[in-house]
């Protein structure tokens, strides 16, 4: 009788986790409030945003407001977008030499209040998609966390996560991983 009662919990067991994980790949989208996060409390100043940097793809770009002047945040926008921050293997923390980064990235919003900023989150390969999909989430929530830390407003900065599509590195080993744990940063309007 005992051995019944396991095997109709086994067999409940495994169709909620077949149910949970069999569904199809989502991109999980959210925006909205936040609090600091607890365990980055240093933050320098923001330093030089250095952003007249060309050469980046996707996003959106700025209005021309008068020639140079248009080509100029249109430039910043670019180079805006091209700095992406990375993750270790299996974390969502925000890295120290990231966090330049993402002082220079609220600087510019700062600068910019007009402009709003989606943050992907991606993974490496390894690991379930729907495991993939919820590490791709906490990695572009901990980028949105510092940012809203630094003074930006909870409603300028969306999240969504991609887990492991669209990988920057196609490859298989390390060096591709880890050019694939990464946050992404797209200007919206």
């Amino acid at each position: 009788m005992r051995r019944l009662g396991r095997g109709i919990c086994i067999i409940v067991i495994l169709s909620l986790v077949f149910f949970a994980f069999g569904c199809a790949k989502k991109k999980i989208e959210q925006a909205g409030e936040v609090t600091p996060p607890s365990e980055q409390k240093e933050v320098g100043p923001p330093s030089e945003m250095g952003m007249n940097m060309p050469g980046a793809e996707g996003g959106v770009q700025a209005t021309p407001q008068g020639g140079a002047q248009g080509s100029a945040v249109s430039a910043d926008i670019a180079a805006f977008e091209k700095d992406d921050i990375f993750f270790d293997y299996d974390k969502a923390s925000i890295r120290p030499d990231d966090r330049k980064i993402l002082s220079q990235k609220a600087a510019f919003l700062n600068a910019h209040p007009q402009m709003n900023v989606k943050i992907e989150g991606y993974c490496d390969e390894r690991g379930t998609s729907e495991y993939n999909l919820a590490l791709g989430e906490r990695r572009a929530k901990a980028a949105q966390d510092y940012l809203v830390f630094l003074g930006i407003k909870p409603d300028r900065v969306s999240i969504v996560s991609y887990g492991e599509e669209n990988p920057l590195d196609p490859g298989h080993n390390e060096e591709a991983w880890a050019k694939n744990r990464r946050a992404h940063f797209v200007i919206t309007e």
